[in-house]
């Protein structure tokens, strides 16, 4: 494929800025386009600014589209790219409005020979693809347990959520659609998919709509059980506490990984007392360790060089139907099998 790739997007909401700027840093390509139905803000980008997307396709000729939605307008996005004869998609979580829309648009995508790539992000921060190199490298032996601690700390009180994402207090499924749903896609990257899944979920706050604490037991394969024990109301050690959102354990039968707030990963062999660290704390001062960036440059290379690109649409209706099945599981107090 020729590059420079010309990009152009769709949204301009609060997440989006990591998405320009991420763009803005890879030299193989080129942002042509920014659309909003608030025109204000899609021209505050400095990009060539539109509030139809259909105008954006016919003036900018672009060879990627970047949608950065809510749900709700995915399908119709995704569809119009299509007919206009875009090849590659990336399109921000959560994927569609529920299964059977994302199951319906992966087909069609499918069809038409289109890669939709699905904008989940975690898997990509460096503490991440660092573990999973150790676990692959057999650094801490035969994998068991694993845990994390979703803290964040941002949502006590009355005005939770409004200064940055207001929607977030009427969202009637909250910690799991919006925020778990990251650790589904990491945990199945770093364990293998789910093969069950039990949940027991529970509102804190009283202002939202959705639920704000729980846990969810994940059983992978080989014997790999994996906890998200997710409260937004309580914090963790870190200067910024939506680096990692919190911490985690992961335990083998020769060491265990620690992931820290400060983004580094440390190693404790078995039996020892002491760990070493194993991963450096992150330097990034905006999201996520620069993980926009690097799903980002991911799908470029893909694109610029044939490697396989992770996440797409296609394959995330596994984590859909996982997060359908945690859902399940704490309406009915059961063990739910994928």
């Amino acid at each position: 494929m020729a590059v420079p790739l010309r990009v152009a997007c769709l949204g301009a909401g609060y997440f989006s800025q990591f998405h320009y700027d991420a763009w803005s840093r890879i030299p193989q390509v080129k942002l042509v386009g920014a659309a909003d139905l608030n025109l204000a803000a899609a021209a505050a980008t400095g990009l060539a600014a539109f509030d139809d997307l259909d105008e954006m396709i016919a003036r900018t000729r672009p060879d990627i589209l970047d949608i950065i939605l809510p749900p709700a307008g995915h399908a119709a996005a995704i569809r119009t790219a299509m007919a206009a004869g875009i090849r590659t998609i990336i399109c921000q979580k959560p994927f569609c409005r529920d299964h059977a829309e994302a199951s319906q648009i992966a087909a069609e995508a499918q069809q038409a020979g289109v890669t939709v790539v699905i904008h989940e992000n975690f898997r990509f921060m460096p503490w991440y693809r660092a573990i999973k190199t150790l676990i692959d490298a057999g650094e801490i032996g035969t994998v068991l347990q694993a845990t994390f601690r979703l803290r964040p700390g941002d949502g006590q009180g009355a005005r939770a959520y409004l200064d940055r994402q207001p929607y977030f207090q009427s969202m009637p499924q909250f910690l799991i659609h919006e925020t778990g749903v990251h650790w589904v896609d990491t945990f199945r990257y770093l364990f293998g998919d789910p093969v069950a899944v039990y949940a027991d979920l529970r509102r804190v706050n009283p202002v939202l709509a959705g639920e704000d604490a729980g846990f969810v037991l994940f059983d992978h394969p080989g014997g790999v059980r994996a906890l998200f024990d997710g409260n937004r109301l309580l914090d963790h050690a870190a200067d910024n506490q939506r680096r990692t959102m919190g911490e985690a354990l992961i335990e083998g039968t020769a060491g265990t990984l620690a992931l820290f707030g400060d983004g580094s990963v440390s190693l404790r062999a078995f039996g020892a007392q002491a760990s070493r660290p194993v991963s450096p704390p992150d330097t990034w001062n905006g999201f996520g360790g620069d993980c926009v960036h690097a799903l980002q440059a991911h799908v470029v290379s893909g694109l610029i060089h044939g490697t396989p690109i992770e996440n797409n649409c296609q394959d995330y209706l596994t984590v859909i139907r996982v997060r359908d099945a945690i859902y399940r599981s704490a309406e009915t107090g059961t063990k739910m099998r994928i």
